[in-house]
């Protein structure tokens, strides 16, 4: 009896090891890549990416905002993404970023509705990409994919947990829980 109960305890100490691990890791970045690589065959990045109306953003995503949805397949599994162009620079503004979104695209922040991934974050899987499909990094070099800042004060979690509705989305509570 003692022996199970050890193995138990060990058993629960590296499953809460494995769901406390950092963001950035081989496996968020690998997944990252795959979530690119759908986004970009859906049409949803990229240089011909399909586009919402351009609207007055802010701090931390960008002076100017173009976000979307969609479902989109990664790894066979197809779910709900949002995503979130940030633009930036010199002469920024609505119409200029209409007219020629690349020029201002700083970053493509996603979110993936990912089953199982982090239950106490709605499974959101977090990403800010580069333009490129690269990632960006925080100030301590870890790439930003996977379970962006949780349990930080700053960073994707701890920002979207203040979102109306408890979807962690901002722009309405179509994923809000009893909706």
């Amino acid at each position: 009896m003692k022996k199970r109960w050890v193995l138990a305890l060990g058993s629960a100490l590296l499953s809460s090891a494995v769901m406390a691990a950092p963001f950035g890791e081989e496996a968020d970045i690998k997944y990252s890549q795959d979530l690119w690589s759908a986004l970009s065959s859906a049409g949803l990045v990229g240089a011909d990416a399909i586009m919402s109306t351009p609207y007055t953003g802010q701090h931390p995503h960008g002076a100017v905002l173009d976000t979307i949805d969609a479902k989109v397949s990664v790894g066979g599994v197809n779910d709900l993404v949002i995503i979130k162009r940030n633009y930036g620079g010199e002469g920024v503004s609505k119409q200029a970023v209409a007219d020629n979104p690349s020029k201002y695209l700083q970053a493509v922040t996603v979110m993936y509705k990912r089953k199982g991934f982090d239950a106490d974050n709605q499974d959101w899987f977090w990403v800010k990409y580069k333009p490129d499909g690269s990632l960006h990094v925080n100030p301590k070099g870890m790439q930003l994919a996977g379970a962006v800042a949780k349990g930080a004060k700053a960073g994707c979690i701890a920002c979207h947990t203040a979102a109306p509705g408890g979807d962690m989305v901002f722009n309405h509570d179509r994923y809000a829980k009893g909706m």
